[in-house]
């Protein structure tokens, strides 16, 4: 296209009557041109990886990016690696007063605690949370630790009732999120109250306390402590245990779990909160039984035990001898009904085993609960 008239016709006439310079100019420009087109491919086509991979399997990339032991961990994005005893306030700011309740539910060491987590739905009479703390007055050995649990409110109603218990409560209320009702399993609300669950737990960590986490639906029946590892950082109930406590392959239920603060657990539970962002949609049981086999977990040395359902048993796999259990959790059980139905059944299962030293005892549970029920 001609944009000056005559311009053109003169430029080329120009470059005609020099033909060494203009050729070489020419040459010149064809190079430098191809080089810049060379690179700007180059940019266009990295950015389009960059965003392909984006795109991609979010769930692959988490695995990938910690399969690799010489690759640099990273931690999650919202918090700080924390260093002895020092963490970021703002890493505290929902829990206000934590600490406080905390200190005064600490056991004799001053830094261990029972902690579980409560909605509305939950604390209706005799219902889950009425038959919890019965089994710690009717355990063998456990009423004591009433006095170190703490309550974890998740709504108003949760946290009254607590109170009314005179137990040490902590209100968790007022993410915007209603917990009040019945959460059912694996939905919106429910995924939303595990994965908070975790994130609280990690902050309990770096505050300096150990804690052993139970749902409200385990049934305490004997003092745990006496069953945990010495050296475990992180130990956790099953729901199939492999006769192993050091066997990845066994399959974790996170609803009950000893933990001891230090760097370890802090950085182990930043890394499994992360996996909220890679694995959208799975709770935290799922995520952890995913990152369990991650070369992570060796470098940053910590201890994982899985305990023996010969003690921690549940419906899924139940402790078959009343001699030894130590707790009992009403899993592969989907619905509170039935939960509360074959609970009441385990309670008086183990009054006949308290009260009759002469006749074997035996559970008469899961009826309505268990693997042929559930596939929770």
């Amino acid at each position: 296209m001609n944009w000056g008239g005559g311009g053109g016709s003169r430029n080329h006439k120009d470059i005609g009557n020099f033909p060494e310079c203009g050729g070489y100019h020419q040459s010149h420009h064809q190079r430098f041109g191809g080089a810049v087109v060379k690179i700007v491919v180059v940019f266009v086509l990295i950015g389009l990886t960059l965003v392909f991979v984006n795109k991609s399997d979010n769930s692959t990339l988490f695995m990938d990016r910690f399969s690799k032991p010489s690759q640099k961990i990273l931690s999650p994005p919202s918090f700080d690696v924390v260093q002895g005893d020092e963490f970021k306030s703002e890493d505290l700011s929902p829990y206000g007063n934590l600490e406080n309740t905390l200190k005064r539910a600490a056991m004799e060491d001053n830094k261990t605690v029972i902690i579980t987590t409560l909605n509305a739905a939950w604390t209706e009479p005799n219902s889950i949370f009425d038959l919890f703390l019965e089994s710690f007055r009717i355990g063998n050995g456990t009423q004591y630790l009433l006095k170190h649990l703490v309550v974890v409110a998740l709504d108003r109603k949760a946290y009254s009732r607590c109170m009314d218990a005179n137990l040490h409560c902590f209100d968790l209320a007022g993410d915007g999120v209603d917990y009040s009702g019945q959460v059912y399993y694996m939905t919106s609300n429910y995924l939303k109250m595990v994965w908070r669950r975790t994130d609280f737990l990690r902050t309990v960590l770096q505050l300096g306390y150990n804690f052993v986490f139970s749902d409200a639906d385990i049934m305490w029946l004997r003092d745990p402590f006496t069953r945990f590892y010495p050296d475990g950082d992180f130990q956790i109930a099953c729901d199939n245990y492999n006769h192993n406590s050091t066997d990845l392959g066994n399959f974790p239920n996170a609803g009950f779990t000893y933990v001891k603060s230090n760097n370890r657990t802090i950085e182990f539970y930043k890394f499994w909160y992360n996996g909220i962002y890679y694995f959208p949609g799975k709770n935290e049981q799922y995520v952890l039984n995913m990152i369990k086999f991650s070369p992570f977990i060796s470098e940053i040395g910590l201890d994982i035990r899985f305990l023996d359902t010969a003690y921690f048993g549940g419906f899924c796999e139940p402790a078959k001898d009343l001699d030894l259990v130590v707790t009992m959790h009403a899993n592969c059980c989907v619905g509170l009904g039935k939960k509360i139905h074959d609970i009441k059944i385990l309670i008086d299962d183990w009054k006949r085993y308290s009260g009759n030293n002469s006749s074997p005892v035996s559970w008469t549970v899961p009826i309505e609960c268990g693997l042929k029920n559930s596939t929770n």
